[in-house]
């Protein structure tokens, strides 16, 4: 056999080699490992063969020229070939080109002929940059850049590179899935004690009874066992503001006017009497007033607004300087709502004395997360036998807390194991009622959810430790990680976790600081916020080059104690407590030992390791059934009493977030997809709701019809898209249902507590949809709105969608955007024809309708504030019809909504005090109705074919209109009724 043979043979056998560890000797490459070994074989003679050639003083080139049989042009054309053939480019480049053409690509399933062809295509490609002038070493920094060589050896050792597997899902009866539980009345277990109004809400109400104007904002801040109110209201065209307190002791106010946050001006407005004018500030001593027994201070500032959106301020007591922990006080002229906010009411639909009892704490909660973690569990029993209520208080608490809206931290340290074992007994004690309680089991999930897994002291204890041994071994002991570190010992927090990532990010990324702050900013922390910590983080990170290996390595590691104990939710933390893990000590630091849980269903670890391979994969199909599977498997166990409950009910907690992620970003998979794949989709997002709902009945009710709906689309049977249309209704009623009970469960307690802890209005005004959009609803409602279009067109449906069925009539009023008016108010009853309306929007003052060819979905805040509003809101899916209304912009119309259509016409003025009153400002009113007084006709029974509107009511006629409307194997029931002044007519002949 010839040398060029040998060669051309050899370099044959490499890519086939490769190819075989690749595939893990799949596909065609099992049938030639023979052939393979032989090829080893030559190789090893050809490479022996040139090297006699190179010891004996012949040249690389002439080598060349031999082979290719151009010895005269060798010299000649050297020049124009590149510096290395692409034979020489080292396949463990060739394997990250690869890699990184497959994840762009979406990760798909490849063939594999179309491996092959994949692996030369890559080789190709480094060539390309090669011969572009790049040298091997700049195309390995490039390749190598973060952990992509990581990952590319991952894939190689598990044998899964460019596979897309699936799981094979068990079949099972879906009625093992119920919970249903008896109803419990809200008010049953809730106390009615009268309200005692503290000194602030006494002068809240006095000035707001005074009805000066509408309250533009109204903020409460804690100080210490005082409270400060500080109350903007408009009066007419001036901006009052009214700050008070119950502080004892002489006191001034230092503030000033402020265009931004931040800003400190003098204001051009008139003083109020005895303030002090200083270079950037003003100082007024607060006046002491009393009412009813109770005594406060008080100063009230009037001003023109003009270009200041609020006020910065200061309280100086002697000598002591009293801040908003730590910042200064900040509050806006106005909230971004023209609503009039209220007052904390008589805390109706709440459980009162619970709820107050948490706002008496909050002074000592705000020291510490192991303050309010034990403060929390104290509270556990009361809540519990507050029932709904209770635990509902608990929850709006530790949501308020999650999302910063309560101080985590205020003048106390306190070590990461202390905070740790206080989580550890909160999530324990939240784990009892969980196995006690089945019909709570909801709300503990999401009281969980909010508060991290914590652990025993160790755990907590190596957040403390670790921290230094990073620092130790990776030469980093001053600037931003010596901050860190400190705030690490004296105060850890879930914004730990954050900044942890944050550095990671910024390595990875090059030390690119501008990465290290996008994570930061994308996770609601701000550079003020790092300053506002006790132990304040005011240095950027700074590390050198050499740094990079160890501190990726150190702070992956960290970042698994981190999630340990402050993030319940976090998938690869919870998989790793289940299946167990260890961190050995070092030095000075504490080991960790985390056993495995005992009893885990078969396959069941490595069904959670099928889903951590795939949990970043384009396609997101495989890896949804592998998460739905695993949430099946493990419902058996969360319904015993396993002595590790609480990790599996964390573990599920974070399957059941994880689909939420993997269904949004896996819509872009589902642009153009076929009506069965978006139906298949729409029933796994039905289920891991129905595994997350305590009432699901109707749930699981609505998930056999979807399956039966793909059955007949799979036989083509020609009704399949009205089946569809009816699950999809039911479905949508479902979601709006469950809403519904959590805004009457949760809102009156956000309202009641938010107002007695001064959190920001707009975080309690949309506390509750904020809840109902953060689980998998909000999914399946935007699931619902990509098919039903398609439904609709199938199925020849009609015009409307009708998401707030209320009769009402007003001026048509035509506007592009919805966002564009949301801030309007209408002088007269108005009906709004917007070409786009997203969801976010408010519905404007004197706003009585709002029709759109958009289709927000059901669970959007511009749906939720429709329906509670009593405001009419519908899709149109008419182009004619919408035509037909835009051209009757300032026409008086009526609009009669039915559950699936809208009737509209136009009125006179005389009929608009007859139509359906309109909800303008804070009216919530129901509409008023006008009835028409109906004559006997001189019939005492009449058959369906005369039922007129003259003669029964709406109920009787429906059963007339299906007649020649509905299949022949839909059954009409005969029908007879009693007219209109029968029952009047027999009283009179009594």
């Amino acid at each position: 056999m010839s040398l060029l043979l040998r060669i051309l043979m050899s370099h044959f056998q490499k890519i086939l080699s490769r190819s075989m560890h690749i595939l893990g000797g799949k596909g065609k490459v099992n049938r030639h490992i023979h052939q393979i070994k032989k090829r080893q074989e030559e190789y090893e003679a050809a490479r022996t063969e040139l090297l006699d050639e190179i010891s004996r003083g012949t040249s690389i080139e002439e080598l060349r020229a031999k082979l290719t049989k151009n010895p005269d042009d060798a010299k000649v054309n050297d020049t124009k070939k590149p510096l290395l053939s692409t034979s020489d480019i080292p396949e463990d480049l060739v394997q990250v080109q690869s890699y990184i053409r497959w994840e762009r690509a979406g990760k798909p399933q490849y063939s594999p002929e179309k491996q092959l062809m994949e692996f030369e295509e890559a080789r190709k490609e480094l060539q390309h940059e090669l011969e572009k002038g790049s040298s091997l070493t700049e195309l390995r920094q490039k390749l190598m850049k973060g952990n992509t060589q990581t990952k590319v050896h991952k894939q190689l050792e598990t044998k899964k590179y460019f596979s897309a597997e699936r799981i094979q899902r068990k079949k099972r009866d879906i009625t093992t899935f119920l919970n249903k539980y008896a109803p419990e009345t809200m008010e049953q277990k809730v106390s009615h004690l009268p309200k005692v109004l503290t000194a602030m809400e006494v002068y809240s109400k006095t000035i707001e009874e005074q009805d000066v104007g509408p309250v533009l904002n109204k903020k409460l801040f804690r100080l210490d066992e005082s409270e400060l109110l500080v109350l903007v209201i408009k009066a007419g065209r001036k901006t009052k503001v009214y700050v008070a307190t119950d502080k004892k002791g002489p006191l001034i106010l230092h503030w000033a006017l402020s265009e931004r946050p931040g800003d400190w001006k003098i204001p051009p407005c008139t003083l109020p009497p005895n303030t002090v004018l200083l270079e950037k500030a003003c100082e007024t001593p607060f006046i002491e007033s009393s009412s009813k027994d109770l005594v406060f201070q008080t100063v009230e500032i009037e001003t023109d607004g003009g270009e200041f959106k609020g006020i910065s301020f200061v309280l100086r007591a002697d000598e002591t300087w009293i801040k908003n922990s730590g910042s200064d006080f900040y509050v806006e002229f106005d909230s971004g709502t023209t609503k009039r906010i209220k007052d904390a009411g008589d805390g109706k639909g709440t459980n009162k004395a619970l709820l107050d009892k948490i706002a008496s704490l909050e002074s000592e909660a705000q020291k510490s997360f192991m303050h309010r973690f034990n403060i929390a569990a104290d509270l556990i029993k009361q809540a519990k036998d507050g029932g709904n209520l209770g635990l509902s208080g608990i929850l709006v608490w530790m949501r308020f807390m999650a999302t910063r809206q309560l101080v985590w931290n205020k003048n106390y340290n306190v070590k990461p194991r202390e905070i740790s074992q206080a989580q550890d007994r909160l999530t324990s004690l939240l784990q009892d009622v969980y196995k006690s309680y089945p019909h709570y089991r909801e709300l503990i999930r999401m009281i969980m959810s909010t508060v991290g897994r914590g652990g025993e002291g160790d755990v907590g204890q190596r957040i403390r430790d670790e921290i230094l041994v990073i620092q130790r071994n990776n030469d980093c002991k001053g600037g931003m990680m010596e901050e860190w570190h400190q705030k690490l010992h004296n105060n850890t927090s879930p914004d730990d976790v954050i900044i942890c990532q944050a550095l990671i990010d910024y390595i990875n990324d090059d030390f690119n600081i501008n990465t290290y702050w996008d994570t930061l900013h994308k996770n609601g922390i701000t550079k003020e916020r790092l300053l506002s910590y006790d132990r304040a983080i005011h240095s950027e990170p700074s590390f050198r080059r050499e740094q990079k290996e160890g501190l990726l390595r150190d702070l992956g590691n960290y970042m698994r104690t981190l999630k340990a104990v402050h993030s319940g939710a976090d998938l690869e933390s919870a998989v790793a407590t289940c299946m167990g893990y260890s961190s050995e000590g070092q030095g000075f630091m504490v080991g960790v030992q985390i056993n495995p849980i005992r009893g885990l269903p078969s396959g069941f670890p490595e069904l959670l390791k099928f889903i951590l391979d795939h949990i970043e994969d384009k396609m997101v199909e495989p890896l949804l059934e592998g998460l739905l599977e695993a949430r099946a498997e493990l419902r058996p166990m969360l319904l015993s009493s396993h002595e590790r409950l609480k990790d599996l009910i964390f573990l599920d907690i974070a399957l059941d977030s994880t689909v939420r992620t993997v269904i949004e970003r896996g819509y872009e998979e589902l642009n153009n997809a076929k009506p069965e794949k978006i139906m298949y989709f729409i029933s796994l997002v039905l289920e891991n709701l129905a595994l997350s709902s305590d009432d699901n009945e109707d749930l699981l009710y609505c998930m056999k019809g979807w399956n039966y709906a793909m059955e007949m689309l799979g036989r083509k049977d020609n009704q399949w898209a009205l089946y569809a249309k009816s699950c999809l209704d039911r479905t949508r009623l479902a979601l709006t249902s469950k809403a519904e009970q959590y805004h009457q469960l949760l809102q009156p307690s956000a309202e009641y507590l938010g107002s007695l802890l001064g959190v920001d209005q707009w975080a309690v005004s949309i506390f509750t949809e904020e809840i109902i959009r953060s689980g998998s609803a909000a999914s399946l409602s935007t699931l619902l709105n990509r098919l039903d279009p398609v439904l609709r067109k199938v199925a020849n449906l009609g015009s409307w969608q009708v998401i707030s069925p209320v009769e009402v009539a007003g001026y048509v009023v035509v506007v592009d955007e919805l966002l564009a008016v949301q801030n309007k108010s209408y002088a007269q009853p108005t009906i709004l024809v917007a070409k786009s309306v997203k969801g976010e929007e408010e519905i404007p003052d004197g706003a009585v309708a709002v029709l759109t060819p958009d289709m927000p979905d059901v669970l959007s805040h511009v749906s939720v504030r429709a329906r509670n509003s009593k405001v009419c809101f519908a899709t149109c899916f008419d182009p004619s019809i919408l035509t037909e209304l835009q051209g009757n912009e300032g026409k008086l119309f009526r609009l009669k909504p039915t559950s699936a259509d809208i009737f509209y016409s136009e009125i006179k003025e005389c009929e608009l005090s007859d139509a359906s009153s309109a909800n303008v400002g804070d009216s919530l009113s129901p509409p008023t109705l006008t009835l028409v007084k109906m004559q006997f006709s001189g019939r005492y029974a009449i058959s369906s074919e005369e039922f007129t509107t003259e003669m029964v009511g709406a109920k009787s006629r429906n059963i007339s209109y299906l007649k020649g409307k509905v299949p022949s194997w839909v059954g009409i029931p005969t029908s007879v009724a009693l007219p209109f002044g029968v029952l009047k007519r027999f009283y009179q002949m009594i």
